[in-house]
Formats: C-alpha cells, sequence, structure tokens
C-alpha cells in the first residue's frame, strides 16, 4: 500500500494550500487517516486525522485554519489549510493506521510558508 500524497507548495503568509492523499489500493479496517507534520529541527506531530465513524481531530495549532476532510472508506483525505503563518512551515506526511495498529505513510510533501 502507498500514500499519494500532493498539494504542497510555497505560498505566502495568510494564503491558502489545499493537501490530498489517496491510498494506491483500497485498505479496509482503517482505524484513521490524517496528516502529520515535521518542521525543520522537530519532530513529527499530528495536524489532523478523521476516525472511522467521522470525527475528526485536530492540532490545536490549527484549529480554526484548517479544515480536515475525507472518507475513510475510499481511503483518501483532503487538509485544506488557509490563513498559513512561517510557523506551518514543514514537510506534511499522509498517514493511515488499521485497527491493528499498523502505519502507513506518504512520502511527504513540503509546504513552505513565507513571511
Amino acid at each position: 500500500v502507498q500514500l499519494q500524497a500532493s498539494g504542497g507548495g510555497l505560498v505566502q503568509a495568510g494564503g491558502s494550500l489545499t493537501l490530498s492523499c489517496a491510498s494506491s489500493r483500497s485498505t479496509s479496517g482503517l482505524n484513521a487517516m490524517g496528516w502529520y507534520r515535521q518542521g525543520p529541527g522537530k519532530q513529527r506531530n499530528l495536524v489532523a486525522r478523521i476516525f472511522n465513524g467521522g470525527y475528526i481531530e485536530y492540532a490545536d495549532s490549527v484549529k480554526g485554519r484548517f479544515t480536515m476532510s475525507g472518507d475513510i472508506a475510499k481511503n483518501t483525505v483532503t487538509l485544506q489549510m488557509s490563513s498559513l503563518k512561517p510557523e506551518d512551515t514543514a514537510v506534511y506526511y499522509c498517514n493511515m493506521v488499521t485497527n491493528r495498529g499498523i502505519n502507513y505513510w506518504g512520502q511527504g510533501t513540503l509546504v513552505t510558508v513565507s513571511s
């Protein structure tokens, strides 16, 4: 299974970007699907994820600015990012975790927010 992410790029502060992710093949038994990010010299942290059943969890730092949507059954998620800040600059990774705790990661897509 491969997660194919797209949508990163360079944007000015206050701008918007949309990230999309899809699985290369249908995978059932998922617990959650979402996005993590890793800034320069930082650890990888949760940005947002959607659980089977529809509940969406956001990191405090993105609440009110980012909107997560997706279809767990179709293995697709989208992250709409607005009011971007320089501190949002990071490599964003798509993640999929099964009910058995198996994690799948995308290759990462770079988001750069200039001030």
